[in-house]
């Protein structure tokens, strides 16, 4: 084996530099049948508020500009920035925003807002009567305040907020002020790392201890990158009075990381990271303090003070040792709460307990308290009142979560464990618990004399039909409250808007309906929801294509889905024999049961995007789209052990359950996926001889490059090195004799899935006689964002599947021509 790796490795080091028959080619657009729906508008995203009243429609393009995606960007710790304007450099801005009144579906301008700006970090205060927007201009990051009553926007900070760590303001609960992070003075000049000369070698050192951290992209590399992060994360923190323009600078510059309030405004918790800087891991596992100032921006109490952490014990389970998620409880005015491990943060070791909850209440001077202990790992908290809180935790290698019902005000009373369940058991999804807000604007859980509310997906064997339930607090039993009727539309609950009286926020759609807002009253006996947003269907031209869920079953017993899309037109009845494209991601699962079961609705509305296979309806094939790919490891057999059998499996089941309907010639089938999905494309190309072509974007092919663990696999690559270089198609480039179009964002920021996977892979399948291409799409990153880039991916996706599928074994007539 081993001398297999190193040939192979030779092979891509070898024909590195062999890219000849590269082609400079232009920016082309795909066939009309895929333009039409790939270019149209981009309906409005909605924000509503907590009563259905009054929301803001956001408007975006569907593409990013190859300009934009060219602006000046820096890669550090983790993050992309841009260094002019402060902000993430791919962030995805709304050009328009507008009021919508939802008591009488009216949209109506804002007056004073920009009328075409770049807007992002959208958020409501508390009581909801205002609506806080960045707008982010040449030189950098502005703040607007829209008053939801007056319909009018006023611009209270000029575009100088920092917004290189994320939202870059915080409102307090009194409702009209923000802390802003702002661009100090005292900030200097970046160094250009391209031209600076360096004044030493850069050294890492290991001390002994396993650091086994994920393959982390966009690194810091260097002290001149350590230099320009401090600068890019630097901000003040200012007070601003939203409706007297007052500004009042609270805090002097640091590396400002989180910034919230308390519940009644009169205390601050600040998040500050810290040095020493890391080449290993990202900003957020940084040294970092958090400090309670008053209001005024006065220290009371340094409150956690967390190392760097490169360190974790191996396992998705682990953790890190001391506080964590340090958070003010939503039920108290001024009350700290976290967690620490009980076990040293280490998977590996048994405890009878995992993980604790402490809290600290004002002025934070007494011993913290201890709340509640769980036996798995803290995985979240909802606060209710004194005597009720829920905390949930769960375990990876045995995907189980739980909930308890503890007292916060008496922790000698035993918590109650309950909704104990496999987390991938969709059909046992109890639901979520609903909230409601106090008066100090937090949500807590809803409670109504001793009942408590949850609302569902409704994921069952009879289709997607969504519920609510009412729970006893005393005997922790369920009592159906409401369930959906199966219909021909899919509903989904968005909010309980009022609990006691049973309103609720709804989102219905159907296969040609796009989806929009409805509220309804639960309790009101064969009462009808009333639509409250009526956007249109952008893609008509979708409707004449059939879709329909279809079920089948794995050669060892395993239930199996897909989505089976037929072109506009076809008549069933004559069963022509179309070329297909199957599309797929693969999961693992602990059991086969729960790998089987249905989480998708033929009545979801079809909304073609890019990413996805949909479009090539329109071009004449069958579309298999979400086809089940499970891989399943029972027991102590872990998933992977067994990928590539299972992965083939499932791909021939789904031929097989299409063949058998009469629709396709099984001879004429590609398969597609991106990121994991394209990992699996190239297994099955490498693996089987059932695909007569194959499309991989961003994926990641040698797994000896990603040897701390990747998607759900804890083992190294020491640990299980035949699992690794099993599953890698790098290794089994010998066996690739299918074609196989590779694709590649060639700014990709993803955990593993470096250009360079491509590039390699490539190399290797080119060196040994391959039929392959590569297109490494410029600028983008792991999802791709510029209609430049994403119009040519179609048109190159659909090249490739016009000639090698649905002419496969044909001459083209330019070929026959030529002879």
């Amino acid at each position: 084996m081993k001398k297999i790796i190193y040939s192979l490795m030779f092979l891509a080091m070898t024909f590195g530099s062999a890219l000849n028959a590269q082609e400079n080619l232009s920016f082309q657009t795909p066939p009309k049948e895929i333009l039409q729906l790939a270019d149209a508008d981009m309906p409005p995203s909605i924000s509503v508020d907590g009563k259905a009243e009054n929301a803001f429609l956001s408007y975006r393009s569907r593409y990013k500009t190859l300009n934009e995606l060219a602006e000046t960007e820096l890669r550090l710790a983790g993050l992309r920035i841009n260094p002019v304007t402060n902000i993430n450099s791919r962030e995805n801005f709304s050009e328009k925003i507008t009021f919508y009144d939802l008591k009488n579906s009216k949209e109506q301008t804002i007056t004073g807002l920009p009328a075409k700006g770049r807007f992002s970090n959208q958020s409501w205060n508390s009581n909801q009567t205002k609506y806080a927007v960045t707008n982010t201009t040449e030189k950098g990051v502005e703040l607007w305040v829209i008053d939801v009553k007056s319909k009018s926007a006023t611009k209270v900070y000029e575009d100088k907020l920092n917004a290189n760590l994320g939202r870059p303001y915080t409102w307090l609960s009194d409702n009209k002020t923000v802390i802003v992070n702002v661009i100090p003075a005292s900030k200097k000049a970046l160094i250009n790392t391209a031209e600076a000369v360096p004044t030493g070698p850069t050294v890492s050192n290991a001390d002994g201890k396993e650091a086994q951290n994920r393959t982390y992209q966009d690194l810091l590399k260097d002290k001149n990158d350590e230099f320009n992060f401090e600068q890019l994360a630097i901000s003040e923190l200012v007070k601003v009075d939203v409706e007297t323009g007052a500004k009042t600078k609270w805090k002097d510059a640091a590396m400002y990381a989180n910034v919230v309030g308390s519940p009644d405004g009169q205390y601050v918790l600040v998040n500050e990271i810290q040095k020493p800087f890391s080449y290993l891991v990202t900003y957020r596992s940084f040294p970092s303090v958090d400090v309670v100032y008053d209001v005024n921006g006065k220290v009371v109490k340094e409150i956690n003070k967390k190392d760097l952490q490169e360190v974790v014990p191996k396992g998705f389970s682990s953790t890190t040792t001391g506080k964590r998620s340090v958070y003010w409880r939503a039920d108290k005015a001024n009350t700290l709460y976290w967690v620490e491990a009980l076990d040293g943060g280490d998977a590996n070791k048994p405890a009878e307990y995992r993980d604790a909850v402490y809290q600290l209440a004002a002025p934070f001077t007494g011993e913290k308290q201890e709340l509640v202990k769980v036996k798995d790992r803290y995985r979240g908290i909802i606060w209710g009142n004194d005597e009720v809180a829920l905390v949930r935790d769960s375990w990876y290698n045995t995907r189980n979560e739980s909930y308890y019902i503890f007292n916060p005000s008496n922790n000698k009373q035993e918590a109650k464990r309950f909704f104990s369940r496999n987390t991938q058991d969709a059909y046992n999804d109890p639901g979520t618990f609903v909230t409601e807000k106090n008066d100090y604007g937090y949500n807590v859980l809803a409670i109504n004399k001793g009942k408590l509310m949850l609302d569902g997906e409704g994921i069952s064997p009879d289709g997607i039909l969504p519920f609510v339930d009412e729970f006893d607090i005393k005997t922790l039993k369920t009592t159906r409250l409401w369930r959906a009727q199966k219909s021909d539309k899919l509903e989904t609950i968005v909010d309980i808007i009022d609990p006691k009286k049973g309103i609720v926020l709804e989102r219905i759609q159907s296969k040609t309906e796009y989806p929009n807002l409805y509220v309804r009253n639960i309790f009101q006996k064969g009462g009808k929801p009333k639509q409250i947003t009526f956007t249109k269907n952008p893609f008509e031209a979708m409707n004449q294509v059939s879709k329909e869920l279809i079920n089948y079953k794995r050669a060892d017993g395993v239930e199996l889905s897909g989505t089976l899309y037929l072109p506009p037109n076809y008549d069933k009845t004559k069963k022509e024999k179309l070329p297909m494209l199957m599309w797929a991601y693969p999961r693992e699962f602990k059991d086969a049961a729960t790998a089987g079961q249905v989480t998708t609705s033929e009545n979801q509305f079809t909304s073609p995007s890019y990413g996805g296979p949909v479009f090539w309806a329109l071009r004449g094939y069958a579309v298999l789209d979400n086809a089940a790919f499970p891989i399943i490891g029972e027991g102590k057999e872990e998933p992977n052990d067994t990928f590539v059998p299972q992965l083939v499996a499932n791909a021939k089941a789904a031929i097989d359950a299409v063949d058998a309907l009469g629709f396709i010639d099984r001879e004429r089938v590609a398969v597609g996926g991106h990121s994991y999905g394209a990992f699996m494309t190239a297994n099955l190309l490498s693996h089987s001889n059932l695909f007569a072509a194959g499309i991989a974007r961003s994926g990641a092919y040698n797994r000896t490059l990603t040897p701390f663990g990747f998607q759900s696999e804890q083992r190294n690559y020491w640990e299980a090195p035949e699992v690794y270089n099993t599953m890698s198609p790098f290794m089994n480039a010998e066996k690739m004799k299918t074609p196989l179009l590779l694709i590649h964002g060639d700014a990709d920021n993803n955990t593993g899935t470096f250009p360079m996977q491509s590039e390699r892979y490539f190399n290797a399948l080119k060196g040994l006689g391959a039929t392959t291409r590569l297109v490494l799409l410029p600028k983008e990153s792991h999802g791709y964002a510029s209609r430049e880039n994403i119009m040519h991916m179609l048109w190159e996706q659909d090249q490739w599947l016009e000639k090698y599928v649905k002419n496969k074994g044909k001459e083209t007539s330019k070929e026959v021509k030529k002879k």
